[in-house]
């Protein structure tokens, strides 16, 4: 379980999964410092020669629907939680604009909103 996901290499991320969203000048070495144990990289761009070996890369070809699917898994692990005590992942982006293609600005609870209503429409009949 990841405790923080985030594009930003500079932000404190305990437990944390990685995605670097801001393509060139986001810093995987900065991002394992600050606390990533794991990262989405974009499929056929080189890893930095300093990975470690025991380091998780989850290979995406386009890192924004991967986030968009990261998300909806997380959205569905909270609707099934039935324990009192609930893990809660923190999410920090440092720019949410960029989290839309077209440039418009959703924070996370709209975006968990606009993916379980998606579900919703494919899933009818299933929840209750």
């Amino acid at each position: 379980m990841f405790h923080t996901v985030s594009d930003c290499s500079s932000a404190l991320m305990p437990r944390g999964i990685f995605i670097p969203l801001h393509g060139e000048s986001s810093r995987l070495d900065e991002a394992i410092a600050n606390g990533a144990i794991a990262a989405v990289w974009e499929k056929g761009r080189e890893l930095p020669f300093y990975t470690p070996n025991h380091f998780p890369v989850f290979l995406a070809e386009d890192l924004f629907n991967a986030l968009e699917e990261l998300l909806y898994m997380y959205s569905e692990k909270i609707n099934g939680e039935t324990d009192k005590k609930m893990n809660i992942t923190k999410f920090l982006f440092l720019d949410k604009e960029r989290l839309n293609k077209n440039k418009k600005t959703y924070d996370i609870a709209v975006m968990l909103e606009k993916l379980n209503g998606q579900a919703d429409i494919g899933d009818k009949g299933r929840r209750g």
